[in-house]
């Protein structure tokens, strides 16, 4: 039955740091937990009306993604690379293969990224229709003044939202919002996958190009 999905707790700042799986109240229990759950619009759901099977594929995907903290690998608080619930459902070696591959230190194709782009934008996304937080403003705001005093050297930043904002300065505006500028540029050279909430970065020439 197509009746799990998959599901982020976020972080203040919007970036995750547990990845789950389940079907029901799952994403709200605190029964069994070693992460601490966050209140309800800090529970992002990624993928909904999955088969148990689809749910376990997408939750190791996205663990091997954003990395785990206790490996050095990345951001998330899991403590195993997914796959495994209290259906006793045996990982299946197509699952361990794709998770090799995508931890090989290989970038993230442009067909993931642009799967990560669209999480649950439109009418799917939980967030749909309300208003941008403080720290998009902020962001927004920051670009647009950049946009005003500068002609060259535009920078496009992808958020893990999907939001793109296009700035000028990339050095000051890191230190502006607090993005560290080695790491977004790390991004831009393809040494990292993310930095924070920050997924892509992409160097525009001129406005012409924009």
């Amino acid at each position: 039955m197509n009746n799990y999905y998959t599901y982020a707790y976020l972080r203040e700042d919007g970036t995750p740091y547990y990845i789950g799986k389940g079907k029901g109240k799952r994403a709200y229990s605190k029964v069994n937990r070693k992460v601490k759950v966050p209140i309800k619009n800090k529970i992002l759901f990624l993928k909904k009306n999955l088969t148990e099977k689809e749910a376990f594929r997408h939750e190791i995907y996205m663990i091997a993604v954003f990395g785990r903290k206790d490996l050095g690998t990345g951001i998330l608080r899991n403590l195993t690379a997914g796959g495994e619930g209290s259906s006793g459902a045996v990982r299946k070696k197509e699952f361990k293969d794709n998770l090799k591959k995508i931890n090989t230190g290989k970038k993230l194709s442009k067909k993931h990224k642009e799967k990560l782009k669209v999480l649950n934008t439109g009418k799917n996304n939980p967030n749909y229709g309300k208003k941008a937080s403080e720290s998009t403003k902020q962001k927004m705001s920051l670009a647009h003044l950049g946009e005003k005093h500068h002609k060259s050297c535009w920078w496009l930043i992808t958020f893990f939202n999907g939001e793109n904002i296009k700035i000028c300065g990339l050095n000051t505006w890191c230190k502006k919002t607090g993005y560290s500028a080695g790491n977004v540029y790390m991004i831009y050279s393809g040494k990292r996958k993310f930095h924070k909430d920050i997924i892509g970065v992409k160097k525009i020439d001129s406005l012409r190009n924009k």
